[in-house]
């Protein structure tokens, strides 16, 4: 079996973060591990509060597992300081994981900032440059780029500027915009453009996280880029479209909706 890690925060509502990078791992048929980062008091209408685990920790659970465990695919998520950046990327040096894939999250979907000064800065520096896959939505590709975008083109061009950090390929998510919802995936060669209608559903807590672990989990089981991604985005589509109620706002997505379609739940 394949074995994925993944490195963020964890969420006590259990739709993004740690609990929802787990869950796809699971669903995507590959073993899955952690590391937290911080722990955010969260739910589904949101941000209460945000502890930072200490570095050394955040460095011991690293080493805890590559120390004993193969590791074919790793996510980032929330890196919320300086500190853990820095930390992050050193053990990932040291370790280079096959496939490293950063989804870079700077707030929630519920609202409220998730990392503190500096830290997108420090993300594009020094941990962009080791990542296979990087899968910001537009909100954050506008923050690490300077480049506003209003349509695709906007999109290729933040990619093709991301790209200059030395990560491999660059997702740009275009949920954001009006319309069908058109990602675009970018290799320093080639545009791939991947667009579906979105799904009438407010059920979107844990999307970003969602996906980029999927996309990892798919890189694991030995997908290309192109690959991984289509299989992902095909995945959380269906994981909105069959998502339930859970909470008073916009709930999680149905990370195990094939296991349930066949209990007939």
């Amino acid at each position: 079996m394949k074995k994925c890690l993944t490195i963020a925060g964890s969420d006590c509502s259990a739709g993004a973060g740690i609990q929802a990078d787990l869950k796809t791992f699971a669903a995507m048929g590959v073993y899955g591990m952690s590391v937290i980062t911080s722990v955010v008091a969260e739910n589904t209408s949101r941000v209460i509060s945000l502890g930072q685990v200490d570095e050394k920790t955040v460095a011991d659970q690293i080493d805890a597992v590559f120390e004993d465990i193969s590791v074919d695919a790793v996510k980032i998520g929330m890196l919320c300081s300086v500190g853990i950046i820095e930390t992050v990327a050193r053990k990932l040096r040291k370790y280079a994981p096959p496939f490293t894939v950063l989804d870079p999250v700077l707030s929630a979907t519920s609202g409220g900032s998730l990392a503190q000064s500096g830290a997108a800065e420090k993300i594009a520096a020094e941990i962009l440059p080791l990542c296979f896959l990087v899968t910001p939505n537009i909100p954050e590709a506008e923050i690490l780029t300077g480049i506003k975008i209003n349509n695709i083109a906007d999109m290729k061009n933040a990619a093709a500027e991301l790209l200059k950090t030395g990560v491999k390929n660059v997702l740009v998510k275009g949920g954001h915009l009006d319309g069908d919802a058109v990602d675009i995936l970018y290799d320093g060669k080639t545009y791939t453009q991947f667009s579906c209608p979105k799904v009438d559903s407010s059920n979107t807590h844990g999307t970003g996280c969602t996906l980029s672990s999927a996309i990892t989990a798919r890189l694991a089981l030995g997908d290309s880029a192109v690959q991984a991604v289509a299989a992902a985005k095909d995945y959380i589509t269906n994981a909105i479209k069959m998502s339930f109620e859970v909470g008073k706002n916009g709930g999680p997505v149905n990370h195990f909706y094939e296991y349930y379609k066949m209990k007939g739940i």
